[in-house]
C-alpha cells in the first residue's frame, strides 16, 4: 500500500468483512426500502456532529450555518444522490467509518464528546459503517465524496461491496463545500427508486422527522423542493399544538380520513426516555381484523423511523395508531431486530398502562365519547380479557355491554354490580350471535320476572373470556344457560304472582317418563325455576362450556364430543300439567310429546330438531290427533 496521501489507494475490507457485508445485504434487512432511511440517518448524524463541533469552532459553519439534506434523482443515469452539509470526513475517517463494519463513527464521537452531553443533547442517530451498507441492496456501486469541515481537501471512496474499496483525492470543484455526498449507481431492478413520488414517500414516512430539513431534486436541473422541515410534532409541547395539527398528523400517519376519537401525547422520563404520540381512530380501520392481528405503532429512535413491527402494544390494542420515539434504544447491527432490546419491554409496559389509563379517564369523564370508542373497538379490547391476565381487572372496568336493562345504551360492570338484587351472588350473562334472539330466549324468563339484569354477549370473543371464570368486584360471571339458575332466593317483582314452585307428584312422574324416553339425548330432565312462560329450555351442565361456547368449539373442530344438555321443564306450564295428567292409555302420545318437547327446546335454543324426519312424523300424528278430537 502506498502511504502517499495524495495517491489513489485500493484496500481490502478488514478480515471477514466481505462475509459480514454479504450477510448485511442479503439477510439482516428484509426490506430494501431501508437504504434511504439509513443514508438520511447518517446525513442527519453528520449535521448534528457539526452543530456540536461548531460550539467551540464556529468558523466551521462559515457562510452556510443551516443544516440540510438533499436527495437527488437521475433516472437516465440510474442514480440517486444523498448529500448533507454536515461534518464531512477526512481520508482516515473514510477508512475507519466505511472500511470497517465493526466500528462506528457515531460511537467514537459520543465517547469523545462525553456520555453526559451525548445522551442529553446530541440527537445522534446512525451507526455509520453499518446501516450504510444497506445501499448495496439497490446499488452495484457506491461513491462517497466528502470534505471535512474546515479542510481544504476532499476525498472519494468507491466500492462495489464485493471485497475491496478505493480511496482517492477528489477535485474540490466536484466535491461539496462541506459534508458528504453519497452516489448510488442503481441495479436494473432498483431503477424505480428514482421516481420522485416513491422517493418523497419513503423519505417522509421513514425519516420525515429527523432534526434536519430534507429537500428533493426530482431530476437534473430541477429546483430543490422541501419535503420535510426538520421538526417533529411529538417533541413540541402539547400547549403549542392545535387540534387541527394533531388531526393532520394522524391522517398522514394512519392513512385515514376521519377525526381521531382520542389523542395520547406524553413524554416519559426516568430510567427510559421516550415520547409518544398515539391516536384512537374515529372509525374502524380496514385491517382491524387481519389474521395476524399486528399492531400499527411505529418505532422511532431519535426521530428516525426504525420499524412498525416492534409490537409496542398488545394485540388487543392494535386499533391504536401512532409512534414511539426513544432516546435510549441502541442502534446496533440490525435496526429491524431492535425489538429484542430489553428496553423495549419497559417501553411496551409503560405505553400499555398509559393507553389503558387514558381510556379509563375518558370513560369516567366523557362517557359519550368513550361509548363511541367502545362501539368501534370493544370487540378487540375484550380479547385482552383472556390474553392479558395481569390487566384483566383494568380491562373489565373498561368493558361495556348491552344488557336486558341497558336499552340501546351500554352498561359498565360497576353499574351492574351496584344494581344487583338482594340475594344475587353472580353477574349473569347470556352469550349468542344475535341480540334479538337472546332477548327472546326462554332462559331469561325467570331473570326478567325477578328484575335481574343479564348481560347480552353477542361477540364470539365473549365465550372465550367468560370461560376463564373471571370475577369482578368479587362477583363471578355465570351463564344463564348453564347449571343451576340459583334464583330461589330472589323474590319475583310481583309477590302476588309468586306460584307454588314445587312440582306435583304427577309432574315429577312425567319428568321421569320424559327422561326415560329421551335416553342418551339428554343428561337429565329437571323442573325449572328459570322458566315462567315457556314450557321447556335446554341448559348446559354446571361444569364445561356453556351452550354458545360449545357451539363455537364444535364448529372449530375443537371438541371430540359435545356434552349432553339438560332439559328443563316448567312444572307450572298448562301444557306440562295437561301431559302429566294423561293416563297409561295415552302412552304412545306421551312418547311423541316427550320428543316434541325436546325438539321445541332445541329450536328455541337456535338448533334444528334432532331428527327432522322423526319430528315431521310426530308432528303429523299430533295434528291428526287434534283433527280427530275436534
Amino acid at each position: 500500500m502506498t502511504t502517499d496521501t495524495k495517491a489513489t489507494e485500493t484496500k481490502a475490507f478488514e478480515a471477514d468483512v466481505s462475509r459480514l457485508l454479504h450477510m448485511m445485504v442479503h439477510s439482516v434487512y428484509s426490506d430494501k426500502d431501508v437504504f434511504l432511511r439509513e443514508l438520511i440517518s447518517n446525513a442527519a448524524d453528520a449535521c448534528e456532529k457539526l452543530r456540536f463541533e461548531a460550539v467551540s469552532r464556529p468558523e466551521l459553519l462559515a457562510d452556510d450555518p443551516k443544516p440540510r439534506i438533499s436527495i437527488s434523482a437521475d433516472a437516465d443515469n440510474k442514480q440517486i444522490t444523498v448529500e448533507d452539509n454536515g461534518i464531512g470526513m477526512s481520508r482516515d475517517d473514510m477508512t475507519e467509518a466505511l472500511g470497517t463494519i465493526a466500528r462506528s463513527g457515531t460511537r467514537a464521537f459520543i465517547e469523545r464528546v462525553g456520555a453526559g452531553n451525548a445522551s442529553e443533547d446530541t440527537q445522534l442517530i446512525g451507526q455509520f459503517g453499518v446501516g450504510f451498507y444497506s445501499a448495496f441492496m439497490v446499488a452495484d456501486r457506491v461513491d462517497v465524496i466528502s470534505r471535512l469541515a474546515g479542510s481544504d481537501e476532499a476525498w472519494r471512496w468507491s466500492s462495489d461491496g464485493k471485497g475491496s474499496y478505493e480511496i482517492a483525492p477528489a477535485p474540490l470543484e466536484a466535491a461539496p463545500k462541506r459534508g458528504t455526498r453519497v452516489v448510488l449507481h442503481l441495479m436494473d431492478d432498483a431503477v424505480s427508486y428514482t421516481g420522485s413520488y416513491r422517493l418523497e414517500q419513503l423519505a417522509k414516512s421513514q425519516s420525515g422527522h429527523v432534526p434536519v430539513p430534507i429537500t428533493l431534486i426530482e431530476k437534473p436541473g430541477a429546483e430543490a423542493r422541501d419535503i420535510a422541515d426538520g421538526t417533529a410534532l411529538w417533541v413540541r409541547p402539547k400547549s403549542e399544538i392545535k387540534p387541527e395539527e394533531y388531526t393532520d398528523f394522524y391522517r398522514g400517519l394512519a392513512g385515514q380520513y376521519d377525526e381521531p376519537a382520542a389523542t395520547i401525547h406524553f413524554r416519559a422520563e426516568g430510567r427510559q426516555e421516550y415520547s409518544v404520540l398515539a391516536f384512537v381512530p374515529g372509525s374502524r380501520p380496514f385491517d382491524l381484523f387481519d389474521q395476524d392481528r399486528n399492531g400499527r405503532i411505529k418505532l422511532y429512535v431519535r426521530r428516525v423511523f426504525i420499524t412498525d413491527e416492534a409490537e409496542l402494544l398488545p394485540r388487543y390494542l392494535r386499533f391504536m395508531r401512532g409512534l414511539v420515539d426513544s432516546a435510549d434504544l441502541p442502534l446496533n447491527v440490525s435496526r429491524e431486530m431492535i425489538q429484542e432490546s430489553p428496553l423495549l419491554a419497559a417501553i411496551r409496559k409503560g405505553l400499555t398502562n398509559r393507553v389503558l389509563g387514558d381510556l379509563a379517564k375518558l370513560a369516567e369523564n366523557e362517557a359519550e365519547a368513550y361509548a363511541k370508542i367502545w362501539e368501534n373497538f370493544g370487540v378487540v379490547l375484550k380479547e385482552g380479557l383472556y390474553e392479558d391476565h395481569e390487566r384483566r381487572e383494568q380491562l373489565l372496568k373498561l368493558a361495556r355491554f348491552r344488557s336486558t336493562a341497558s336499552g340501546e345504551g351500554w352498561r359498565g360492570l360497576a353499574d351492574y354490580v351496584a344494581a344487583m338484587k338482594e340475594g344475587q351472588k353472580a353477574i349473569f350473562f347470556m352469550a349468542g350471535d344475535d341480540r334479538a334472539r337472546l332477548e327472546a330466549s326462554p332462559q331469561l324468563e325467570g331473570f326478567k320476572a325477578r328484575g335481574i339484569e343479564v348481560l347480552l354477549l353477542t361477540d364470539p370473543v365473549d365465550s372465550f373470556w367468560t370461560s376463564m371464570a373471571p370475577e369482578f368486584d368479587g362477583k363471578p360471571f355465570k351463564s344463564v344457560t348453564q347449571g343451576v339458575a340459583e334464583l330461589s332466593d330472589i323474590p319475583l317483582l310481583d309477590d302476588a304472582r309468586k306460584p307454588d314452585t314445587a312440582a306435583t307428584p304427577e309432574v315429577d312422574s312425567f319428568l321421569a317418563f320424559v327422561k326415560a324416553v329421551l335416553g342418551d339425548a339428554v343428561s337429565d330432565v329437571k323442573p325449572s325455576d328459570r322458566l315462567t312462560e315457556s314450557a321447556v329450555c335446554l341448559v348446559a351442565p354446571e361444569h364445561g362450556p356453556d351452550r354458545q361456547f360449545e357451539r363455537l368449539l364444535n364448529a372449530a373442530g375443537r371438541l371430540d364430543k359435545t356434552a349432553k344438555p339438560i332439559l328443563e321443564i316448567n312444572p307450572r306450564h298448562e301444557r306440562v300439567l295437561a301431559l302429566a295428567g294423561l293416563g297409561d292409555d295415552e302412552q304412545a302420545f306421551k312418547d311423541d310429546a316427550a320428543h316434541l318437547l325436546y325438539d321445541e327446546a332445541r329450536v328455541l335454543d337456535g338448533d334444528k330438531p334432532a331428527d327432522a324426519r322423526a319430528f315431521s312424523e310426530r308432528l303429523a300424528r299430533l295434528i291428526a290427533r287434534g283433527i280427530s278430537k275436534g
